[in-house]
């Protein structure tokens, strides 16, 4: 196992890091730094300016747009990105339903789909949790049954991110519920937001932002076309898609960044020496995450395997680590503060409640470690 960094990897992340610094736009960046709202305008403008770049899509094969970069680098890459303050790259389009197409899709799906995600023409989400089916995604109850050369869909989703702005939905619906096993019988559908009989009903979180929604389907026809992969396979492609959404939920490059600004920010609270403690083992603790990170790193680069449930790790501690940043940055908030960033402080601290939830909640991923990992 080698967890140094190359000659060449080092002077990749200088390239990375000029560049970014030439074209992260001020304003982009302020809003990240300030914990500002981000329009849909706002995620698409940077996912443009890399696509132009061509460096939007690392992961992808050249013949799509992809950099060529091997592992390594697009770790770089997205550590720098978190580290220089970027807005994020939403994932639905490119790292999740992208996945799922470039490994189960069919050629003309590929045509179809993966030039329209790279420019940023379609905005997509996800369609996977239901209400009573969350991190126990087998019970969804979502059905979608064919009718010639369609499937009639009904049924709700809930949670879902960034809905009310989507173009596209990616599902996972039931297709015979006479099944043994509840991972059997479901299938894997791409949906168009604007078929009639699509419903998006905001939920308003606690931190008052609209980041989720109900997605209500009513005899909703999608075209046969629109399956992935084979009817009742979709518990396949979600276990494939679900490997790549928790190798991505660690932003370390992130965490670095609001540690930093937290070290800056909290002078007085330093003087805390039980303050000083938690930090000292936050940072210790995203350092060791750092470590684990590369080791994932090292083995998918020597085998060329995606990521294998042991990735969960990744999922819980980055997502702790995230938490506890943001728990340290609010308590070095004066409570009685009104002016702008110590009330962006606290909705951020409200907001990253639900981390240790989404991409399957802490105490599944454990459950995940103990029976794929460990045996137990």
């Amino acid at each position: 196992m080698d967890l140094n960094y190359s000659a060449d990897e080092a002077a990749f992340r200088e390239e990375v890091r000029a560049w970014l610094g030439a074209n992260l736009a001020p304003d982009l960046k302020d809003k990240v730094a300030s914990y500002a709202h981000l329009s849909k305008d706002d995620l698409l403008r940077w996912h443009r300016i890399l696509a132009a770049k061509g460096w939007v899509a690392p992961a992808w094969p050249r013949e799509w747009g992809g950099t060529g970069w091997n592992v390594v680098q697009r770790y770089i890459f997205e550590e720098e990105l978190g580290y220089a303050g970027a807005p994020p790259l939403i994932p639905f389009g490119l790292a999740m339903c992208a996945a799922v197409l470039l490994r189960f899709g069919t050629e003309a799906q590929k045509r179809r789909f993966l030039p329209r995600i790279y420019q940023g023409e379609d905005f997509w989400c996800q369609g996977y949790s239901e209400p009573g089916s969350g991190s126990d995604l087998a019970s969804l109850k979502t059905k979608a049954q064919r009718a010639g050369e369609h499937y009639v869909v009904n049924g709700q989703k809930i949670w879902t991110t960034l809905a009310h702005y989507a173009d596209w939905i990616f599902c996972l619906v039931r297709t015979d519920p006479n099944v043994e096993r509840r991972q059997e019988g479901i299938s894997f559908l791409l949906i168009d937001m604007k078929t009639p009989g699509i419903t998006v009903r905001p939920l308003i979180l606690m931190d008052g932002a609209h980041d989720v929604n109900e997605v209500f389907f009513d005899d909703v026809k999608v075209p046969a076309e629109n399956l992935v992969h084979e009817e009742g396979k979709g518990w396949t492609v979600a276990k494939y898609l679900l490997g790549y959404e928790r190798m991505n939920t660690g932003r370390i490059g992130e965490s670095r960044r609001q540690l930093a600004t937290l070290k800056e920010y909290a002078s007085s609270a330093m003087q805390d020496s039980r303050f000083r403690d938690r930090l000292s083992r936050l940072e210790i603790e995203l350092m060791a995450l750092e470590i684990t990170n590369l080791r994932f790193l090292d083995r998918m680069r020597r085998t060329g395997q995606p990521p294998g449930a042991d990735v969960s790790m990744l999922k819980i501690k980055g997502t702790e680590i995230q938490q506890g940043l943001t728990e340290l940055m609010f308590q070095a908030t004066d409570p009685a503060a009104s002016d702008a960033f110590s009330e962006a402080v606290r909705r951020k601290y409200l907001s990253m409640r639900k981390t240790t939830i989404y991409a399957g909640s802490n105490e599944i991923q454990r459950n995940i470690i103990a029976k794929m990992t460990l045996g137990l």
